[in-house]
């Protein structure tokens, strides 16, 4: 066998562009990743999930970092995911990327007493225009985006004025299921939180915020990253959700906002391939490493 564990990527970001900043970027924090992995004995590779070259049984482990366009080719991706899950230990789990991938999780996750902003689910081929949803869910300002879905993909703010959207809606209702969600004006003036819990445990936090005129967080998309100090019930609330799923999480990000009233609510639970920001905490890959390396000590040879 090659590999003890092989980095995912995708296939524009296997190669580093110096030129670039989102290249350096993630080629900075996967290196974090892969030299913990290394410094623990483990033999490491970097492959994008799509290269048909590698023998995929060649690495005992696939890591999950930053293959960020599984959502768009999804069609690709799910029986890939299926392959790769009877030959190599996925770190996530499949059974846990297959739950998550999907936001209906969120409904789940209140059902389990977790806070959670409220969330509307528009399934494939309703009939209703995106007015007649917003009146029915008596929201006046909300984020509209597919239930399977990342980077901001389709995500718009809208509005029952938002007649521009209609057509935009119309055609994406026929393709996949949407969600609507209550717009949070925190995100404005506060911004949203992130805290990465690994391996059970919270580790590090950070704040997004949007660039003027947007709502979008993602630094892609003009957003700035800083450093946060994560208060004590925001700790709590982090561990607390992810000690709400049925799985063996070994790494997660959540992304929490403060709601009207001031009480935390989770936006989204990410654990997929969430960016989880190693370069404003390098020592949490090595944590990351650790639980990794534990959980690949368990396999047979």
């Amino acid at each position: 066998m090659q590999f003890d564990v092989v980095v995912l990527t995708k296939q524009s970001l296997l190669e580093l562009d110096e030129s670039d900043w989102y290249s350096r970027q993630v080629h900075q924090e996967d290196g974090l990743v892969a030299k913990a992995l290394s410094k623990l004995g483990l033999r490491v590779g970097r492959k994008a999930w799509d290269d048909a070259q590698f023998d995929w049984k060649q690495s005992r482990s696939l890591l999950f970092r930053t293959t960020w366009d599984y959502f768009d080719r999804f069609a690709e991706f799910a029986p890939w995911l299926k392959q790769v899950s009877s030959q190599s230990l996925l770190f996530n789990s499949a059974d846990l990327i297959n739950w998550n991938i999907d936001k209906h999780y969120l409904a789940a996750l209140a059902e389990k007493g977790i806070n959670t902003v409220s969330s509307y689910y528009i399934e494939k081929g309703d009939p209703r225009t995106l007015n007649q949803c917003l009146q029915q869910y008596r929201v006046q300002d909300a984020i509209l985006k597919p239930v399977i879905s990342g980077s901001a993909r389709h995500t718009y703010r809208v509005r029952q004025d938002s007649t521009h959207l209609e057509c935009i809606f119309a055609e994406l209702i026929q393709q996949e299921s949407l969600m609507l969600q209550p717009f949070q004006q925190a995100i404005l003036t506060e911004g949203e939180l992130s805290l990465m819990v690994i391996d059970g445990h919270f580790s590090h936090a950070i704040r997004k915020t949007p660039k003027t005129g947007d709502f979008r967080v993602q630094d892609d998309h003009g957003g700035s990253v800083h450093a946060h100090q994560a208060s004590a019930d925001e700790q709590a609330f982090a561990e607390a959700a992810v000690a709400a799923l049925p799985f063996d999480v070994l790494y997660a990000r959540v992304d929490i906002v403060r709601d009207s009233q001031g009480k935390l609510s989770l936006m989204e639970l990410e654990m997929i391939e969430p960016e989880l920001f190693f370069r404003f905490q390098p020592e949490a890959a090595d944590r990351l490493a650790a639980g990794l390396a534990r959980r690949l000590a368990k396999l047979p040879g």
